[in-house]
């Protein structure tokens, strides 16, 4: 299959991120198809550009055997004006500049969300080669802007309320990677039409090695550092047990409420705890594996009502640590694993009582409890196991529209 992926914030393992369409690509390149990844080079957290372009408005480059070719979109910060243009130039340079570039016609257009323009040029694109459109979406707009406060009246919000029905009902597929976003979906079109492909991880890049008993105890969050990520109850935790000079915690991100959680650290004067840049993906395991604990907290909110998916989530459990999730969130990869410890929402006694549990387990029952959560990621969410899975979508698709 020749496969083209349309994701605006596709990124290579050299940058900080979710990896998921390079991951899939790899895998898929192993197996003997060709991927092209279209994408835009300016990063969505970093907020700074990561290539260098000289006069030219794209650049194609392979990257393991996966063709990107990285758009040059003009630069923002946070979530306003400038990011919808931001989003715009994306899709309007791709549809325009990609017919021009001479490439093998494709097999299947696969259209990514966040964003519901990137989606759409991958849908026209697909009517100009006359290919099966494939819709995936990991974030469901506009509902998650809604539900974040913005109204619905709102023009914007409108706009992509149209959109987002006019998507579902030409996709061939729609693939999700929240378990429950057919829920919201299969108001607008056939259930049958849905499938639930995870986030995972590939496994070869984090390789698990049981974890030796070291002086300083320390817990781990690294990732995006946003409203959404709730830390400062790991600050708040952190507080708390700032008398026990053998634990330590730290924040490897980035992200709007980064500066914010540093000032607020420095009021409190807390030497336990550092907010630290993030690394290049491909860097992570490094950082997890050094870890006692690993921590998720998940702000209760209506966003999660479809569930979740979060790439540092299989991380954390490929690198066979104890994990501390902190969500009420509908799914829970942690539990089901029955392994690591799943604490309330904003209840920064309970973190600390369950540090404290764990602290006072011996190394050979904390290493018990991380190779239980490494061996159920293995099973249910390494990268080989979910591309089984998209890898028999996208031919369904083609031999459907073949017929």
């Amino acid at each position: 299959m020749n496969i083209w992926i349309f994701n605006h914030h596709a990124i290579t393992p050299n940058m900080s991120g979710g990896t998921r369409h390079y991951d899939f690509a790899k895998e898929l390149v192993k197996r003997g198809h060709n991927v092209i990844i279209v994408a835009s080079s300016f990063h969505y957290s970093k907020y700074k550009e990561m290539k260098e372009y000289s006069k030219d408005k794209y650049l194609m480059e392979k990257v393991d055997g996966i063709n990107f070719i990285w758009i040059k979109t003009p630069p923002y910060f946070g979530n306003g004006l400038n990011r919808v243009k931001n989003m715009l130039s994306y899709s309007y340079k791709a549809l325009h500049l990609i017919p021009k570039l001479g490439l093998n016609k494709p097999d299947i257009i696969i259209g990514s969300s966040v964003h519901l323009f990137a989606v759409y040029t991958a849908y026209r694109l697909s009517l100009k080669y006359d290919t099966p459109f494939i819709m995936e979406v990991r974030d469901i707009w506009p509902q998650t802007l809604i539900d974040m406060g913005i109204s619905k009246w709102h023009p914007f919000i409108i706009i992509l309320g149209w959109l987002e029905k006019y998507l579902y009902k030409r996709a061939d597929k729609i693939i999700s990677n929240l378990p429950f976003a057919y829920e919201h979906i299969e108001k607008f079109v056939s259930r049958d039409k849905v499938v639930w492909i995870s986030n995972g991880v590939d496994i070869d890049n984090i390789t698990y090695t049981p974890k030796k008993k070291t002086r300083i105890f320390t817990i781990t969050y690294t990732g995006a550092i946003g409203i959404a990520n709730n830390l400062t109850l790991l600050i708040e935790a952190a507080e708390k047990l700032k008398e026990k000079k053998d634990i330590f915690f730290r924040i490897v991100g980035d992200g709007a409420e980064k500066e914010k959680l540093k000032k607020l650290i420095n009021e409190k004067q807390l030497q336990n705890i550092s907010i630290e840049d993030p690394v290049a993906k491909n860097e992570v395991a490094k950082i997890l594996l050094s870890s006692d604990i690993l921590f998720i907290s998940i702000k209760d909110s209506p966003l999660y009502k479809y569930g979740i998916s979060m790439n540092k989530i299989f991380d954390y459990m490929a690198a066979g640590r104890v994990i501390i999730i902190s969500s009420n969130a509908r799914n829970n990869p942690i539990k089901d694993a029955k392994a690591g410890y799943t604490i309330e929402p904003d209840n920064a006694e309970q973190l600390v009582k369950t540090i404290l549990e764990i602290y006072n387990l011996s190394q050979e029952e904390r290493n018990a409890i991380g190779e239980k959560i490494r061996k159920y990621v293995e099973e249910n969410y390494s990268i080989n196991i979910l591309t089984n899975k998209l890898e028999k979508i996208l031919k369904e698709a083609i031999d459907c529209k073949n017929k």
